[in-house]
């Protein structure tokens, strides 16, 4: 199958997809999200598809490990190869050095240094998701009242 421009795919995918999710909200104001993957903020739009772009970027909970992270880019040149398409990289470190990881891959690359700032958003937030809370009873103040 020859390759076909993004800006096509989007023209054809943006009114109306499988993945597309629309919410109506006051009055005649309507929000669109997606489900498609690789996409970052699960919003509709041309920037963040996952469908429509040959550069994207995934971070994700890895599956039965606690506290890591799996950071996903897409191959450019295996994009008829829907078996080798993505990039797999688990980061198992602290957040600093995650972040500072998913910023190299992501900006410092030049793969797509628009997406930096989201990326490490969507890092972020898997992160404080991975994180247990303390569990137990919280110790009472022992402090006189005056």
């Amino acid at each position: 199958m020859a390759t076909v421009p993004g800006d096509l795919i989007w023209q054809i995918v943006r009114k109306n997809n499988s993945f597309l999710v629309k919410q109506f909200g006051n009055g005649h104001a309507k929000v669109q999200f997606t489900k498609e993957p690789n996409n970052l903020y699960n919003v509709h739009s041309y920037k963040y598809s996952g469908l429509a772009n040959k550069k994207t970027v995934t971070i994700q909970p890895a599956a039965g490990k606690e506290s890591a992270v799996v950071l996903s880019t897409t191959k450019t040149k295996k994009q008829n190869t829907p078996a080798k398409l993505n990039h797999k990289s688990v980061m198992r470190k602290e957040f600093r050095k995650m972040a500072k990881a998913v910023k190299n891959q992501v900006s410092d690359n030049y793969y797509r240094p628009d997406l930096t700032k989201p990326a490490l958003a969507r890092l972020s937030s898997v992160y404080r998701s991975l994180q247990v809370a303390k569990s137990g009873v919280k110790k009472k103040n022992r402090q006189p009242k005056h």
